[in-house]
């Protein structure tokens, strides 16, 4: 629904009316620097020691190939968002295009799905507040970082897109001073811990070479490792890169604005993974990225720049506010917009006067305090089950979203399109779009596959297959609780 229309009531035909009275008050700047931050958090900065043990300097082609099919995950989620601007992209889109079923499991899975991914980084934030002060309770801090952002986003919209913005920003730094750190090392020759002279030719000499595990290497310890299991915590990594579609709702231009920040996405990653992460092992040989120190702390711990923890240590706590941040706004959103198809209890579709859903931010924020107790209180159970829960959550939302683009182009096919597009059938409608999906035809079904390959791949990991397992009752359980919310909503009435 385009803004000139956006006052005026829901067309009858649309099968879930999402009233346009959030402020569309996020600038272009601002969704360029959310969709930017949202691909660089903790994982890179620590994580990513995990994927070079697995593939070698090989796990920059993983990072390549990851990227390209989240490019085409948000390609496909901004070419609906371009033409029908919404909050709770995923679930509105599903709900409008698919069915209310589908609408409801995707919402409520993303839903869940922060919540989790927000209750682990609150629950580590006391240990980076630890490196300075030692004294401080973890759950001090978990619950001081909670209330502060909370409050945050009951300001508005514009207040988070400010603050995400800012965040992004020291993350960037973080990132490019790293990498004109390594490039000066590896130029100027400078002599490294290790004894090895820095070059990116250590890619290709260094313990086996590029690809010293090959695609899929059988260890003696029972493990495997290589190219395709690398591809696994690759794409887990990538996890909030799709927040750009829920900003649509709220975004001043989303026409020009959305197409801009979901193209910007091969050249960060490029950057900030690609290029981050060959200077890493161009100057620490990739064999001495051990996992007891962010690689982002051994570059220049390499070289004698010492002061590199401290300084890491203050960026991975600015990740861990953008990501409680984010998970945040992203649930209000999606709350708000599950209430408004019914899917959810109606006092969350209900807005302020600054235009915040405050019920979901407020619901959301309690939500996330409770699942932070449980880390505290069982901290296996919540790593071991519902972190499980929330890395294969991320797949179903990805493979959602494919599916939901397929259903998009049949209905705009059909002459029920959004906006522009209804009336429009066939090709003239379907060359009407915007901003296409490239290969729409057969790209979903590419992704789509790709995704059972990383579902298939995560069973060769004993650390993984228990996601695989978690995300075959979490389905069973959504699908059984739409049932429920469907008979008593039928009994209501």
């Amino acid at each position: 629904m385009s803004e000139t229309n956006a006052t005026h009531a829901p067309r009858e035909t649309d099968d879930v009316p999402v009233p346009a009275t959030l402020r569309k008050s996020l600038k272009n700047r601002h969704i360029q620097l959310i969709a930017l931050g949202g691909a660089i958090g903790t994982g890179l900065f620590y994580g990513s020691s995990e994927s070079i043990a697995l593939a070698g300097p090989s796990i920059l082609l993983a990072y390549l190939i990851g990227g390209l099919v989240i490019f085409m995950i948000v390609r496909a989620l901004s070419e609906m968002a371009v033409e029908d601007p919404k909050a709770g992209a995923f679930s509105y889109y599903a709900t409008r295009y698919w069915s209310k079923r589908a609408g409801f499991i995707s919402g409520w899975n993303y839903w869940f799905n922060y919540v989790l991914v927000a209750m682990v980084e609150l629950a580590v934030v006391g240990s980076f507040v630890n490196y300075w002060f030692p004294n401080i309770p973890k759950w001090v801090s978990a619950a001081v970082f909670l209330v502060v952002i909370a409050a945050l986003n009951l300001m508005g919209v514009s207040k988070f897109g400010e603050f995400e913005f800012w965040f992004a920003i020291i993350k960037i730094v973080a990132v490019i001073a790293m990498i004109l750190g390594g490039l000066y090392v590896i130029i100027a020759n400078v002599p490294t811990a290790s004894g090895i002279r820095a070059s990116f030719a250590n890619w290709f000499t260094i313990d086996g070479g590029f690809m010293p595990h090959g695609l899929m290497s059988h260890n003696t310890d029972g493990t495997w490792t290589g190219l395709l299991m690398a591809l696994v915590v690759v794409m887990f990594s990538f996890g909030g890169t799709e927040l750009i579609g829920i900003t649509a709702g709220e975004t001043e231009n989303p026409r020009v604005t959305i197409p801009k920040a979901t193209n910007g996405i091969i050249w960060r990653i490029l950057v900030f993974y690609i290029l981050a992460l060959g200077v890493i092992m161009a100057v620490v040989p990739w064999n001495k990225i051990d996992g007891n120190s962010s690689p982002f702390v051994q570059i220049f711990d390499s070289v004698g720049v010492h002061a590199a923890a401290g300084i890491l240590n203050f960026v991975c706590l600015t990740a861990v506010m953008s990501v409680y941040n984010s998970g945040l706004y992203a649930n209000s959103r999606m709350l708000y917009s599950l209430a408004k198809q019914g899917n959810a209890p109606a006092y969350l579709g209900k807005l302020t006067r600054r235009g915040v859903p405050a019920a979901g931010v407020i619901t959301s924020a309690i939500i996330i305090a409770i699942a932070v107790v449980v880390v505290f209180a069982w901290p296996e159970f919540a790593f071991n089950y519902l972190m499980s829960i929330a890395t294969i959550a991320a797949a179903i939302n990805w493979t959602m979203i494919m599916i939901t683009e397929i259903h998009f182009r049949r209905v705009v096919a059909a002459g029920n399109g959004p906006a522009e597009l209804k009336g429009l059938k066939s090709k003239e409608a379907l060359d009407k779009i915007a901003f296409k999906l490239p290969f729409a035809r057969v790209m979903p079904y590419i992704v789509i596959a790709f995704m059972a390959l990383v579902v298939v791949l995560m069973c060769f990991s004993a650390s993984y297959r228990i996601a695989v397992v978690a995300g075959v009752i979490w389905l069973i359980v959504l699908f059984a609780a739409y049932e429920l919310q469907k008979r008593f909503s039928h009994q209501a009435a």
